[in-house]
């Protein structure tokens, strides 16, 4: 070989070398930009609310509207099967209780996400797996407000399939005429009627959703049925064999501040004699034993402590028939210090003996 031909072999060489180290920078720099991907994706775990609008998300995270495939980051999870949640999604006509049908689950204790893009649905099920159980049930709204996104519904659910994630769907269906009078009663156009009438919007809406309805594991019919009867249907196949839960705040307060603007229930503690008025407890609040004891060693104090608690026994019972799921029970005195505080303690107590989820506030203690 001429010295002119080793020359240009060598060159040839070096260029394949070079060209071998790019490929090499560009596997990296993929691998490097799915890593950040992903960690930008586990950032927005927190990102919820019920009735808002969709979860607020990075836009490299944002579908491609061009027809390319959108990354979920599900694919390579590698997560356990016992780490995936179950996964509900809700759908159907506007207007037939799917607002509704959401916040029973979230009472129920499911993570709501309302209005997500279909597509994103895999990723909110990872972000659930990598919460360690924290998030072990979650409910999708998805609607026509999503429409633009509503052709990867299909995709993303053969996706979760092959992942074997547990999911249901529950459509929520009502008749043409219930719908029309839902809409006129709070005088909103239906999301697709655009220029035409109430009734045009449904009959695009049905036809749109058509094929999901096929699909649905769950559908309820809610033409004749009001928001308490909707959430029992709910409860009933989703709180399993216990009854569904009722928290309570039990809040004391100084009558001479106001009444809590957000109580159920009112308790006036004022015909009980005022510790205030006995020097060596004045400086004391309810939370003190001898604040208490000096309290309920007053006539009629305990009495009215059994037949109170034996009376919001009865009225949680219909709170949970009627499907309430928080009460608010504010418990007065003069000035919200002694006698509130320490009967305030008490039923709390009583409450939570009875399997009611019980927290205590004492909105005006400290403020004398």
């Amino acid at each position: 070989m001429t010295e002119h031909g080793e020359q240009r072999e060598e060159e040839h060489e070096e260029h394949r070398e070079t060209q071998g180290e790019r490929a090499a920078r560009d596997e990296q720099g993929t691998h490097d930009g799915r890593a950040a991907h992903e960690e930008r994706a586990a950032g927005y775990e927190g990102a919820h609310r019920e009735t808002g609008g969709p979860v607020p998300r990075h836009p490299a995270q944002a579908p491609q509207e061009n027809g390319a495939h959108v990354s979920t980051g599900i694919e390579k999870a590698g997560l356990p099967e016992a780490a995936i949640p179950e996964l509900v999604i809700i759908s159907g006509m506007s207007g037939a209780g799917r607002s509704t049908a959401a916040k029973c689950l979230e009472d129920l204790g499911w993570f709501v996400v309302d209005n997500l893009p279909p597509a994103l649905i895999p990723t909110m099920v990872e972000l659930g797996a990598r919460s360690q159980g924290n998030v072990a049930r979650i409910a999708v709204v998805v609607d026509v407000r999503g429409r633009r996104f509503f052709d990867n519904l299909r995709e993303s659910l053969a996706d979760l399939e092959a992942r074997h994630v547990t999911r249901r769907i529950v459509f929520l269906e009502s008749s043409d005429d219930a719908l029309v009078r839902r809409f006129e009663s709070v005088r909103r156009p239906h999301p697709l009627q655009g220029d035409g009438r109430i009734v045009d919007g449904i009959a695009a809406e049905r036809e749109l959703l058509r094929e999901l309805r096929g699909d649905a594991d769950l559908v309820i019919d809610t033409s004749s049925l009001n928001v308490h009867e909707l959430r029992a249907k709910m409860d009933a196949q989703f709180a399993g064999e216990e009854e569904p839960e009722l928290r309570a705040t039990v809040m004391s307060f100084g009558f001479k501040y106001g009444l809590p603007v957000d109580a159920d229930l009112v308790v006036d503690m004022r015909f009980l004699p005022n510790p205030h008025w006995v020097p060596e407890l004045r400086p004391y609040t309810g939370l003190n034993e001898e604040v208490s004891a000096y309290v309920f060693n007053q006539p009629g104090a305990k009495e009215f402590l059994d037949r109170y608690s034996e009376l919001l026994q009865l009225i949680a019972a219909g709170y949970r028939r009627e499907g309430k799921r928080y009460v608010t029970i504010a418990v007065g005195c003069t000035g919200g210090k002694h006698r509130s505080v320490a009967t305030a303690e008490k039923l709390a107590a009583r409450l939570s003996s009875q399997g009611v989820e019980t927290v205590v506030v004492h909105r005006d203690m400290g403020r004398e």
